[in-house]
């Protein structure tokens, strides 16, 4: 059974699921920084999914991150799986803007957090209503 990592669940804000991944917001109120996490147990590699769930991921980490760049105007993405500290696999995709506080270095560690305001969240929830697909469903919260 899929469970998310206790320090994704204490880092970040669930918003919905595509056909394969959790998609998150990290609470980090510096960049529009999402994450994607498939709902699969015990994978930490992309290779480790089949065939299908792989192209699956990327179909979703595309989506996402063509609706991020047009909805948030993004300069750049960064869109990466790293996974050196929380080893289950998951996709960050970070809206970037020349004006960010980190531009152009990658965004871990330039900032401490910034949580966002509840008004922030139901704004964000609000822009991705409107671009997401229908094969993508909200989360209450």
């Amino acid at each position: 059974m899929f469970a998310l990592d206790p320090r994704l669940q204490q880092d970040t804000l669930p918003i919905g699921d595509f056909p394969l991944c959790r998609l998150l917001l990290s609470n980090d109120s510096n960049y529009p920084w999402f994450i994607l996490v498939p709902r699969r147990e015990d994978i930490s590699e992309i290779f480790q999914l089949d065939v299908a769930d792989q192209q699956q991921l990327w179909q979703e980490t595309t989506a996402l991150a063509e609706m991020l760049k047009d909805s948030f105007d993004a300069d750049k993405l960064n869109v990466a799986a790293l996974g050196n500290v929380v080893s289950q696999l998951h996709m960050h995709v970070i809206v970037r803007k020349r004006e960010d506080a980190a531009w152009p270095a990658p965004v871990w560690g330039k900032q401490p957090a910034k949580s966002y305001s509840p008004e922030q969240i139901a704004t964000i929830r609000e822009r991705l209503r409107l671009v997401l697909t229908d094969d993508f469903t909200f989360l209450e919260g």
